[in-house]
């Protein structure tokens, strides 16, 4: 399974990226995102949602821990940055969020680890200065496997940006 390595460039470039991630979701997919407040995991989601045709605006629910928006398919926003408990996301009914034709992006995943599907696009995101953000993709499963080669595609076929791969 590939793993994709990027730099992104300030974060109309990071939202881009989520874009193509979202253009290329379909019904189940999963997106576990982890790394520090301001390594850009909300401003990824923001490109997802506007890449499955979300007209609203998605903002961080860390304080209502999920957020749902419609699109060409559902979207579940996920935030676990204020849950301490792996029991408090059991509770959620977490199983529920994967279901259907859906599509999920979870923040702060591996505070869930164990309980969320082994199935997902392992997404990390790490700070490395005002407008730079490094970005690991790790499929895990043969969906996510086939989506990281066609986003390496999308991306290197993307003539308004030169994609930085480490």
């Amino acid at each position: 399974m590939e793993t994709i390595r990027l730099i992104t460039h300030g974060s109309g470039q990071t939202q881009r990226l989520g874009n193509y991630l979202g253009k290329l979701a379909r019904g189940g997919d999963i997106y576990l995102l982890s790394g520090n407040l301001g390594s850009g995991k909300t401003c990824l989601v923001q490109g997802i949602a506007f890449g499955l045709g979300v007209k609203e605006y998605a903002c961080s629910p860390s304080f209502m821990i999920s957020r749902e928006y419609h699109g060409r398919l559902t979207f579940y926003h996920l935030d676990f940055y204020r849950l301490d408990h792996i029991e408090e996301i059991v509770d959620l009914g977490i199983d529920d969020y994967f279901n259907g034709d859906v599509v999920s992006a979870i923040e702060w995943a591996e505070k869930g680890s164990g309980v969320l599907p082994q199935n997902n696009l392992s997404i990390s995101l790490e700070y490395v200065s005002e407008n730079e953000r490094r970005l690991t993709f790790e499929p895990k499963g043969k969906r996510y496997s086939q989506l990281t080669r066609k986003l390496k595609d999308v991306l290197n076929k993307d003539s308004e940006v030169k994609w930085s791969f480490r």
